[in-house]
């Protein structure tokens, strides 16, 4: 068995960076920029008045002053003149700054009577004018990789990006194994259950970016293995359940060895999820196969399979961050295998599931964090700090 540090630097070295393709803005949300983009004009283009009301000279600006209105500027519409001492421009929040003005009295300190405004005795001391780049400038670039948020999307469209140079989206085949298997809203035999595992990974990959489809159930035989390697055709990442133990009807790994899978490693000295496997198809797609338990699945999904995903989105080569918390009560000496444990953090301190078995997902549902145990790791008491993993 090798660690898990050792697993993900093997999983890195299967997972190449993805290429690149150009969508429109209006399709990059939560892509992941691939290239730096480059504004191509100032914002604002000009100077603009950043409220409502009278734009003038500031010299002469005083309590009870008067100003002969000269005109109008509002966004979009500006004043096309030179505005003198003495006079004044009714302007509105975005417009350009007519020539001459360099203050913009707000609506609320004026009295205007006919084309006329007097200041009046309490003004506010602010210039109320946004100066032309303030936000940002033409040539100033975005750097990558980024996933874009909403708030990054009207960063670009305002610096007049149209289309935007992305990462392609992973193209994963989940495939679920096993005769005691069929899929939610069937009626399950005496001997079967519902196959979970396929729909929580496929949720975690999609909340990730990738482009995620089941494959059908295939059955402990080779021939449904086979028919079912068959079909995952222009994939970057097969992702197997179960059949990769060591039973008598865990054929996953010497089907895919068959049919030219080079095997990367075999079983993990970590807990949940022992019996995992990793290598490249023939096709050139990488394979990681998770064990069938529900529980080890999803925790070796975020343990492995949403750092692999990254790295192919060029966001690095690195394990999940972890975070480090005391706990609310003691825990007894862990095994020789690294133990991921379920656990609530809350309230600023981490309490751990008693029953830890791999088969509950009741309790991964209601678990918003996986205590982290080092091999060996001695009993820790109240208020010792642990790492964990947010999930």
């Amino acid at each position: 068995m090798i660690s898990v540090s050792q697993a993900l630097d093997l999983l890195f070295d299967l997972a190449g960076p993805l290429p690149a393709e150009t969508v429109p803005l209006s399709q990059a949300n939560g892509r992941i920029l691939a290239a730096p983009v480059t504004a191509r004009r100032d914002q604002p283009p000009f100077a603009a008045s950043a409220m409502d009301g009278y734009g003038v000279q500031a010299d002469g600006v005083a309590p009870d002053a008067t100003y002969q209105v000269i005109g109008e500027a509002a966004a979009g519409h500006g004043f096309d003149g030179t505005v003198n001492a003495g006079q004044a421009v009714r302007i509105f929040t975005g417009a350009p700054v007519p020539k001459g003005v360099d203050r913009v009295i707000i609506q609320e300190d004026t009295t205007r009577d006919g084309d006329t405004i007097t200041l009046s005795d309490t003004l506010d001391r602010g210039f109320h004018i946004r100066p032309a780049g303030g936000d940002f400038r033409n040539g100033q670039q975005v750097e990558a990789p980024l996933r874009l948020r909403p708030a990054d999307i009207a960063l670009l469209a305002a610096m007049n990006i149209a289309d935007v140079p992305v990462v392609r989206k992973p193209r994963v085949a989940i495939l679920s194994t096993g005769d005691e298997l069929v899929m939610p809203g069937e009626t399950p035999g005496p001997d079967q259950i519902i196959a979970s595992n396929t729909f929580g990974l496929q949720a975690m990959l999609r909340d990730l970016g990738a482009e995620a489809r089941m494959l059908p159930i295939a059955r402990d035989t080779r021939e449904s293995l086979e028919m079912a390697f068959s079909l995952v055709d222009d994939a970057d990442l097969l992702i197997t359940i179960g059949g990769a133990s060591v039973g008598d009807h865990d054929l996953v790994g010497d089907v895919a060895q068959d049919l030219g899978m080079q095997r990367s490693f075999y079983k993990i000295a970590m807990r949940p999820g022992k019996p995992l496997m990793a290598g490249r198809l023939a096709s050139g797609a990488m394979m990681i196969g998770l064990p069938g338990n529900p529980v080890s699945a999803m925790v070796c999904g975020q343990i492995f399979v949403i750092p692999v995903l990254r790295a192919m989105l060029g966001l690095g080569s690195a394990p999940a961050p972890t975070q480090q918390a005391p706990l609310a009560h003691p825990i007894d000496a862990n095994g020789p295998r690294e133990h991921y444990m379920r656990a609530r953090f809350d309230n600023g301190v981490l309490t751990v599931f008693d029953n830890q078995d791999s088969s509950l997902l009741s309790f991964l549902s209601q678990a918003n964090a996986l205590v982290i145990r080092p091999p060996n790791d001695p009993a820790q008491a109240m208020g010792a700090q642990v790492a964990f993993l947010p999930i």
